[in-house]
């Protein structure tokens, strides 16, 4: 790895001071020691207390609703129906029209005549406190008409079929085609298809998810004026704000938006919803404060899911290994709305299906579809995992067919690092990258050699517990901005970020940023970056966030950006105050500018090193103002905008042993190592966490987490009873690791590194559970991989191929045949060169 010695010079001249070190984080001082402020923690004069009543029902039509047996329960003070509200909710806004055909049904925040999912909005009571509006709404009288529910996305696009919305022509909401030889890239598809002398073909589910953040959703809004201010637990208070306005149409200077502490997000709080809009409407109706806090199963049930598509994956190549073609087609459900990047989170993944690798032809094809479902929207990697699980478990399996060693599958046809920069099939251009190093460094800490023969050893003995050996090679394109790509995909924001930096007169650093944290460690890492630009201690830097009257311009956190664009804002801006403290220190000390060097916070003449000028006198010069150039205004403040060029591609290679009980089909991970290539390294020790907290959450999907419904459209795992969430004693202790490729597209070389751990590792703990498998002619095992499900999928395996599922069997050929661990028997093939796999 480099060492900070190595690190190239910052603005401030010589080595990086600050950038490099493991800082305790600034924000965690006021969390550990109580002084958090929490939205829920907020009480206002006057304030009244929401609770809002939810649909029973997945589909129905609202026959009959009358609020007022509410109002004589102690404490009422009034309550709302979707009616009362019809001419002045609008509808929750979608800013991602994938597509000028995409059917957009409509959102209202509170329902007027139907429901479209259980846990929908129907109705609100307003009392002076929680506990009274919540008991008043069992005294609500309404009647359902159950209509059709409409659950299974292939089910949904059949012809014939109940529509979620009866307004609507078909459930099919858009459909979203990438094709190479179309679009300028690559070959025509359906001629590499048909000249393929091997294709593999199979089905995977991403099972639907939900962003389990350990804060729950609230919002607190105080008329005032014309407008409001709102103080909300979200990710996006200046998409929010903006947002609002329009929805409600209320002039947005009129709008103040404060996310105050918030804790996590994962893309859950990445949203406008249906409880800031009712908290809203309800506070201007009755010129009060107003407060909503949902209570963990409304939480569960009724904010947003994340995944949830059936992928149809081909993959074509050459009998030597090499890859030619893939074709993708995705079901992607929408749930029953679609709510503010619903329909953009799985085109995010269409363009990195190909992941590292070099193809001739690339088909993606995603149709969006309508369910009597809770909506989906962005969750932690948002596109990005699902196609990393798609093409890493679509390689192993090519491997298995072929015969061939998987690492070796992938080292053949990965982009070397001599070809960067590489324009890709799918269009994007990766600007820097070292998968030989990555993947050498995994190996070496994972010891593979000594496991793969562990695992042959298990085998030849017919251990019950058998081990498997996952792979997860992957990059993702994150950072998400350019505004002009953004806009190519007809986004309706733009990608860039703003920073302002404010001198203090006693040479203190105010940082204003418009990225929001919540969790990331913003505070800590932007004043790493401005003690290091300004030559400035650590201790003296201040970022203030969150809040769009302080922070009056920008476009938040999520997507990997907040570094990678955000951190290059306050980079920016830091340069332009330098340029103009420049302008001060040369009239001061009657230099030439040209003749000034900055080292260290100071300014000094070439030649002069008596005759200097420190920033922070330079701070107090402009503040008294006596003695300014001629026409230089007092202050040495400055204001940025960074729109990047490009995304950033962070990589990494994920190695996973498995220890699989054949007996019990228990799932253990006994070594999980991972080395990572972010690029530059502000924070080592954020950067740990924000590691190990992927890991978990991409661990979690693979053997864990699971949002299911039943027949009539009820969430079965409405709690954590049922929603399963793994604790520390279920992971293992990771080995991290990181090698450095430096990003070409911005000044400090940094990439993204929030979301990496969660798209990596669910393929490779997945991939090394099947390779445990491998030997009963197992493919897949759908996730989450429990144990019921893998012990299933080996009694039906060895039902299939007349072997015991207790191990006693003959075993056939081991499913490693070199030390980079590859390959199995290569049962589930035809023998046609042509393979099909399904669900067990």
């Amino acid at each position: 790895m480099t060492t900070i010695d190595e690190r190239p010079d910052v603005a401030g001249g010589g080595p990086a001071a600050e950038i490099g070190q493991p800082r305790k984080r600034k924000e965690d001082q006021h969390l550990l020691t109580g002084q958090t402020t929490w939205t829920d923690n907020l009480t206002l004069p006057g304030m009244v207390h929401l609770a809002i009543l939810r649909s029973p029902m997945a589909h129905a039509r609202i026959t009959a609703l009358d609020v007022t047996p509410a109002l004589s329960r102690p404490g009422v003070l009034a309550a709302f129906s979707g009616r009362d509200f019809a001419d002045t909710q609008g509808s929750i806004p979608c800013a991602w029209p994938v597509t000028p055909e995409m059917v957009n049904p409509g959102h209202p925040s509170l329902a007027v005549d139907e429901v479209n999912h259980v846990g929908e909005a129907v109705a609100v009571v307003v009392a002076r406190d929680k506990a009274a509006a919540q008991d008043a709404l069992e005294a609500i009288e309404i009647d359902y008409e159950p209509l059709p529910v409409v659950l299974d996305m292939e089910a949904a696009l059949a012809e014939g079929a109940d529509q979620v919305h009866a307004h609507l022509e078909s459930n099919r909401s858009f459909t979203w085609v990438f094709e190479s030889g179309s679009a300028g890239t690559g070959a025509p598809i359906e001629e590499v298809l048909g000249q393929a002398e091997v294709t593999v073909r199979r089905r995977f589910v991403q099972q639907r998810l939900i962003p389990a953040f350990m804060e729950p959703r609230s919002t607190v809004v105080q008329p005032q004026g014309g407008g409001f201010v709102m103080w909300s637990a979200t990710q996006i208070p200046h998409i929010l704000r903006t947002m609002l306005a329009l929805t409600l149409d209320v002039p947005e200077h009129q709008v103040r938006v404060i996310a105050p502490d918030v804790g996590g997000g994962f893309g859950g709080k990445l949203q406008v919803t249906p409880e800031e809009v009712i908290t809203a409407l309800v506070a201007r109706r009755l010129g009060k404060p107003a407060k909503y806090t949902e209570s963990r199963s409304e939480s569960l049930m009724s904010a947003h899911h994340g995944r949830d598509q059936i992928q149809d994956i081909t993959i074509t190549a050459r009998r030597d290994g090499t890859v030619t073609g893939l074709d993708v087609h995705l079901y992607a459900d929408m749930g029953a709305y679609l709510r503010l990047v619903s329909p953009g989170v799985p085109i995010l993944g269409a363009f990195m299906f190909n992941a590292i690798y070099k193809f001739d032809a690339y088909r993606f094809v995603c149709e969006g579809v309508f369910t009597n479902k809770t909506p989906t929207d962005a969750y932690r990697g948002a596109g990005r995992p699902e196609a990393t699980f798609a093409i890493e478990r679509i390689m192993d399996e090519l491997a298995v067919e072929l015969g061939m060693d998987r690492m070796e599958l992938r080292r053949k046809n990965w982009i070397t690092h001599e070809e960067f920069p590489f324009t890709t099939v799918a269009g994007l251009t990766y600007d820097s990258g070292n998968y030989e190093a990555a993947t050498d460094r995994a190996l070496e800490l994972f010891g593979w050699d000594e496991l793969a023969a562990e695992q042959a050893e298990r085998r030849s003995r017919k251990d019950p517990v058998q081990l498997g050996l996952g792979i997860s090679t992957f990059t993702e394109m994150c950072g998400l901005a350019p505004s002009r790509v953004l806009g190519a995909l007809s986004y309706a924001a733009g990608g860039w970020e703003s920073a302002t930096i404010r001198m203090l007169a006693s040479g203190k650093v105010e940082v204003i940023t418009g990225t929001s944290p919540h969790g990331q460690g913003h505070e800590t890492a932007w004043s790493q970056i401005v003690a290091d630009q300004l030559g400035v201690p650590f201790e003296d830097v201040e970022v203030l966030h969150g809040d769009t009257q302080s922070s009056a311009r920008g476009l938040d956190s999520y997507g990997s950006r907040s570094l990678v664009v955000g951190g290059i804002a306050v980079v920016h801006a830091a340069q332009k105050v330098i340029a103009k403290a420049r302008r001060l220190a040369a009239h001061l000390l009657e230099a030439n500018e040209d003749d000034l060097e900055f080292a260290g916070g100071t300014f000094t003449v070439k030649g002069s090193p008596g005759s200097s000028k420190s920033l922070a006198e330079l701070a107090f010069a402009v503040f008294s103002a006596h003695d300014l150039p001629e026409g230089m205004e007092p202050d040495l403040d400055a204001t940025a905008a960074f729109d990047p060029e490009n995304f950033s591609f962070p990589h990494g290679t994920h190695l996973c042993a498995v220890e699989v009980d054949t007996e019990t089909g228990f799932s253990t991970i006994r070594k999980y190592v991972c080395v990572d290539d972010i690029g530059e390294v502000v924070n080592p020790l954020i950067v740990e966490g924000q590691v190990h907290g992927g890991l978990a959450q991409g661990i979690a999907q693979a053997l864990y987490e699971e949002a299911v419904y039943d027949d009539e459209g009820n969430l079965t795992t409405g709690s954590f009873v049922d929603y399963l969430l793994p604790s520390a004693a279920d992971l293992p202790a990771f080995t991290t690791d990181r090698t450095v490729s430096r990003s070409t597209t911005n000044p400090l070389g940094v990439k993204g590194v929030g979301e990496a751990g969660t798209i990596a590792s669910t393929p490779a703990v997945v991939n090394a559970i099947v390779d445990a498998l491998r030997p009963w002619g197992i493919n897949d095992v759908q996730m989450p991989c429990t144990p019921e499900r893998v012990w299933r999928a080996i009694s039906q395996g060895a039902e299939k191929s007349g072997r015991d599922p207790g191990g006693t069997v003959s075993w056939g050929g081991s499913s490693t045949s070199s030390s980079d661990g590859s390959g199995s028997d290569g049962s589930g093939s035809d023998g046609s060169g042509a393979t099909e796999g399904g669900q067990l």
